[in-house]
């Protein structure tokens, strides 16, 4: 059941999201994990979005990381940079991708 969550949130362009919102997780989380836990999915917890923050923090970087946030909050964004034509975006959805798979492989 988990993974196929994180591989339907991680594949849709939303990832995963959280139930809670911790100040203490979330001041030492990076972009992807406090994203995940803001976002109100009941799947959630502090483990797995850690865990996808670990994974996100060896395959991407802290820029494509802030981009991947942003689709916890606007899920359009993910579909537009996928389909865009800028090269920079491709790179980063092949990037994304590789990060995708990779969470769902560790994180469930």
């Amino acid at each position: 059941m988990i993974k196929t969550f994180v591989k339907s949130t991680l594949i849709a362009g939303v990832l995963v999201s959280g139930i809670g919102f911790s100040p203490i997780a979330t001041a030492e989380a990076g972009a992807i994990e406090r994203a995940c836990m803001s976002s109100g999915r009941s799947k959630a917890s502090n483990a797995l979005c850690g865990c996808i923050q670990r994974v996100a923090d060896q395959h991407l970087t802290n820029s494509d990381q802030r981009m991947a946030a942003k689709f916890f909050r606007n899920p359009q964004k993910a579909q537009d940079i996928r389909q865009s034509d800028r090269s920079s975006h491709e790179t980063f959805w092949r990037k994304y991708k590789v990060f995708g798979t990779a969470a769902q492989n560790s994180c469930g």
